[in-house]
C-alpha cells in the first residue's frame, strides 16, 4: 500500500481537523472514535479514486508528522493501481486537503499584533482549513446546495456517493467516494435535485477533465481572475466561486467578499458595530493584516461563530427543558 508522510510547517493538529469535519455539514463525516481520519474521493486527474487513512502521533521536540496510507483505484476498475505519477499526485492532493501544502510557520506571528487572531489561535490550536477534496467536488456541492438547507444538501450528496460512487475499505471501514466526473455525467435522475441542477452538475463534470477546475491552475492565477473564470460555469456565482477557490483549491490568502457570516463575525469580534458587516472595504482593510493567511483566519472566524450559535441553542434548549423562556432574537 502506498504511503506518505507530511511534516507540518507550523502548527497543525489532525485531531482538530477531525473535530472540524464532524461539525462540517457538507462532509457528513462520521468519525469512528479513534485517531484515524478516513477519506475517499475522486482524484484530481478525474479518473482515479483515492482511499486514504491518516494518523498523527506526537513527536517530542519536533513537529508531529502526519502519516497516510492510501489506495488508488481506477474509476472503471475496483482494483488498486500502482502508477508512480498517480501516487505522487495523490500525495499532493492529500496534503492540499489538510492545508499541509502551505508553509504555516508565519501564522502564529499574526497573533502578535491582532488580539482577535490571538484569541482564535488560542481557542483552535492547530486548526487549518480542511478543504473539499477537490475544486470539482466543491463545485458539485455548491450546485447541490443552492437554495436548499445544508442538511438536506448533505444528505443528497451522501446518497449520490453511496449510490453512484466507489466504496473503498479505509482502515477497516467502508467509505463511499463522490462519483468521478465520468460517472456524474451519466446520471439523468437524482432524487431531490431539479433538472436544472442535474444539468449544472453535468457541466461541472465536463469542466473538471478539461482543466477548468484544476486546483494548481486556479491558485496560480490572480484571485480576481480565477473567480471570474469560475463564474463562467453554469450555476456558479460570486459566493460559489469563492468557496471553490478557497475551500476547493485551498488558496490560503483570499478574503471572502461574498461570505456574510464572516463579515458579521468580524464586526462582532473587532467590536465595529453591526453596520460594519456591510462595509466590505473596511473589513478587507482589516484582513490585509492577516496576509498571507487570510483564508485561514476567515475560517477560524466562521468556526467560532458557528460554535457560539451551537452553544446558544444548547443553552436555549436547556432553559426550555427547565421551563424557562429563551431571550428573543
Amino acid at each position: 500500500m502506498p504511503t506518505a508522510s507530511f511534516t507540518p510547517r507550523g502548527p497543525f493538529s489532525l485531531a482538530a481537523s477531525i473535530r472540524y469535519l464532524e461539525g462540517f455539514t457538507p462532509a457528513s463525516y462520521d468519525h469512528a472514535g479513534d485517531d484515524v481520519l478516513r477519506m475517499a474521493f475522486p482524484a484530481d486527474d478525474a479518473h482515479h479514486v483515492i482511499g486514504c487513512a491518516l494518523r498523527q502521533k506526537a513527536a517530542a521536540g519536533r513537529p508531529a508528522a502526519v502519516h497516510a496510507e492510501f489506495t488508488l483505484h481506477s474509476d472503471d476498475s475496483p482494483a488498486p493501481t500502482a502508477a508512480t505519477a498517480a501516487q505522487d499526485a495523490a500525495r499532493a492532493q492529500i496534503a492540499r486537503i489538510l492545508s499541509l501544502d502551505v508553509d504555516g510557520t508565519g501564522f502564529p506571528a499574526l497573533a502578535e499584533h491582532d488580539r482577535v487572531v490571538a484569541s482564535l489561535q488560542a481557542d483552535y490550536p492547530g486548526l487549518r482549513p480542511v478543504c473539499f477534496y477537490s475544486p470539482y467536488e466543491a463545485a458539485a456541492w455548491t450546485v447541490i446546495g443552492n437554495r436548499i438547507r445544508r442538511t438536506q444538501a448533505a444528505a443528497i450528496k451522501a446518497r449520490i456517493a453511496r449510490d453512484h460512487g466507489q466504496a473503498i475499505d479505509v482502515a477497516g471501514q467502508n467509505v463511499s467516494a463522490f462519483p468521478t466526473p465520468a460517472v456524474l455525467r451519466t446520471l439523468e435522475h437524482i432524487p431531490g435535485l431539479t433538472e436544472i441542477k442535474i444539468e449544472r452538475l453535468h457541466a461541472i463534470a465536463e469542466a473538471a477533465p478539461e482543466g477548468r477546475l484544476d486546483a494548481a491552475a486556479l491558485r496560480a492565477q490572480e484571485p480576481e481572475q480565477a473567480l471570474q473564470d469560475l463564474q463562467q460555469l453554469p450555476g456558479i456565482g460570486p459566493f460559489s466561486a469563492e468557496l471553490i477557490l478557497i475551500r476547493g483549491a485551498g488558496h490560503p490568502d483570499v478574503f471572502p467578499t461574498a461570505e456574510p457570516r464572516v463579515h458579521r463575525a468580524m464586526a462582532t469580534e473587532y467590536r465595529l458595530g453591526d453596520e460594519a458587516a456591510d462595509d466590505h472595504g473596511r473589513l478587507a482593510g482589516i484582513a490585509e493584516d492577516w496576509c498571507p493567511y487570510r483564508s485561514w483566519v476567515a475560517l477560524l472566524l466562521r468556526v467560532r461563530a458557528q460554535d457560539q450559535v451551537t452553544e446558544h441553542h444548547g443553552r436555549s434548549s436547556h432553559r426550555e427543558h427547565h421551563g424557562e423562556q429563551p431571550h428573543s432574537a
